[in-house]
């Protein structure tokens, strides 16, 4: 496998790419997924995929590829849901420093898209307060030129001590006249940071998740990303739900490649059951093409693509539920084993669609686009 070895404006080579992802899959990744399961943080993993261009291919530095990025998470996907998210923690932490057009933030971007730096994203507690689901979290007053910030959140995924991620923040005010808003911040977890351990997942323990608590945190302007917040993640939320997509496929593509392993020996008696391969593969096919097309310019998508975003998104999530339960049954007991592929797969379909945005949060915000866009 060759490294990343690129200046910025070049185009990453994306057959070369893929090819060398399918390496690090084979060589590193595959004999850790049970220890990754069980609680190991894969960094090795993900420092190696940065190596082969897979986690920068859709910044604007590499050729703006978010087909290529797509296709690079669902190889891992495939063998590692875990890692998968961690790929998209990573990619749209790069994302926000990206399109900060903040001189700080973007110095530090090459080093993060290469795995030298790693980086995470809190914004699962905003998007659903944007969408009016649950009540911001972390609070902010204005101090000097920067902010001071406070508060507690836990679920933060892809992060430990040393190591950074995107934060929004309710800036709050003494003046009543002045109506609140939100910054959008790099957080660096440093020694003014606490992280304390979130309770056990059924799944997804390797993730590196954790509770943040910061008091008085002081963000400096080289820190922030947005302010206002809210026209920043305007901005961004195509390739932010878009980019989950390849989450959702590479678990349908591995649920598929289970069900075939045990065709010959089963074949006689699985017949009866639904979702074979062939019409799993048939949507899965038809769920790729629908992404990729969406995959082409999200930053610069007109406002109603979002609708198609989202229901892609949405669509991924169900099919993967559907595809990992289908895998399960097919193998039998084989798959139900500790150590078996289909019955972590179907933990990790379980996590794409809770993870935010989760499909009940989807089809809230689905169902809020087609009342604005239904005539009074």
């Amino acid at each position: 496998m060759t490294s990343l070895n690129i200046t910025p404006e070049q185009y990453l080579d994306a057959d070369q790419v893929l090819m060398n992802v399918k390496s690090v899959i084979l060589e590193k990744l595959a004999p850790k997924v049970q220890n990754i399961d069980e609680g190991y943080y894969p960094l090795d993993v993900m420092q190696a995929l940065a190596q082969t261009g897979a986690l920068g291919a859709h910044l604007k530095m590499y050729g703006s590829r978010y087909d290529l990025a797509l296709k690079a998470m669902h190889e891992v996907g495939k063998t590692c849901g875990s890692t998968a998210f961690l790929m998209w923690c990573h990619m749209v932490c790069g994302l926000y420093m990206q399109e900060s057009n903040n001189p700080a933030l973007i110095a530090r971007l090459k080093d993060h898209a290469e795995g030298k730096s790693f980086g995470g994203t809190a914004l699962s507690n905003p998007m659903k307060a944007f969408a009016g689901i649950e009540k911001m979290v972390f609070k902010a007053k204005k101090l000097g030129d920067g902010f001071e910030v406070s508060g507690t959140l836990p679920w933060v995924s892809h992060i430990q001590t040393g190591q950074y991620c995107g934060a929004i923040a309710t800036v709050e005010s003494d003046d009543p006249q002045q109506a609140p808003y939100e910054i959008m911040f790099l957080l660096d977890l440093d020694e003014r940071v606490k992280l304390s351990q979130c309770p056990e997942f059924s799944g997804m323990e390797g993730t590196s998740t954790w509770r943040i608590n910061l008091d008085g945190y002081v963000v400096s302007p080289e820190q922030l990303i947005a302010v206002p917040a809210k026209p920043f993640i305007q901005s961004v939320k195509h390739a932010f739900v878009l980019l989950q997509a390849g989450m959702a496929s590479g678990l349908i593509a591995g649920s598929i490649d289970s069900i075939l392993e045990v065709r010959q020996p089963l074949g006689h008696v699985n017949q009866f059951l639904e979702d074979s391969a062939e019409q799993l593969q048939a949507e899965l096919d038809d769920l790729l093409a629908r992404v990729m097309e969406l995959a082409k310019q999200p930053l610069t998508a007109p406002a109603d693509a979002f609708l198609d975003v989202l229901d892609a998104r949405a669509e991924g999530a169900t099919l993967a539920l559907r595809a990992t339960q289908s895998a399960l049954l097919h193998q039998g007991a084989r798959g139900y084993l500790k150590a078996a592929a289909p019955q972590r797969r179907i933990r990790e379909a379980h996590f794409v669609a809770i993870v935010t945005p989760a499909i009940k949060h989807l089809r809230w915000e689905m169902q809020r686009l087609l009342k604005e866009e239904l005539p009074a």
